[in-house]
């Protein structure tokens, strides 16, 4: 979710720096603003919210390759990253949207 007027906010987070790739919405769902993106078997779809309230808990986890690639990216552009160790057999990252959401990014660990 996001607020209303914040579709290009989340295209420079979503697109710019997570890599993302925008993809059009239906012109039924169009009207209702918000953005879409697809990326690596996976589609976020990000919808408008006049009550917004940004998911401090829930979290989409997506799965990438390069976290650390990620993660430069992210403090690049501004957004602090909070590194997990918490989930075994895999190397993780929180941050949050430019609307407060939390992101999990993740990476399988490369076992010796």
């Amino acid at each position: 979710m996001s607020p209303p007027g914040s579709e290009d906010l989340s295209r420079a987070f979503y697109r710019d720096v997570l890599g993302l790739d925008e993809i059009p919405k239906p012109a039924a769902l169009a009207v209702r603003g918000g953005c879409w993106f697809r990326g690596a078997g996976i589609e976020l779809h990000l919808s408008i919210e006049e009550d917004f309230h940004p998911a401090r808990r829930a979290h989409p986890g997506l799965l990438v390759t390069d976290l650390s690639g990620h993660a430069r990216r992210l403090g690049a552009a501004g957004h602090a990253v909070e590194w997990d160790d918490g989930l075994p057999g895999m190397r993780r990252l929180h941050c949050h949207d430019p609307h407060g959401n939390r992101i999990e990014l993740l990476e399988p660990s490369i076992s010796d």
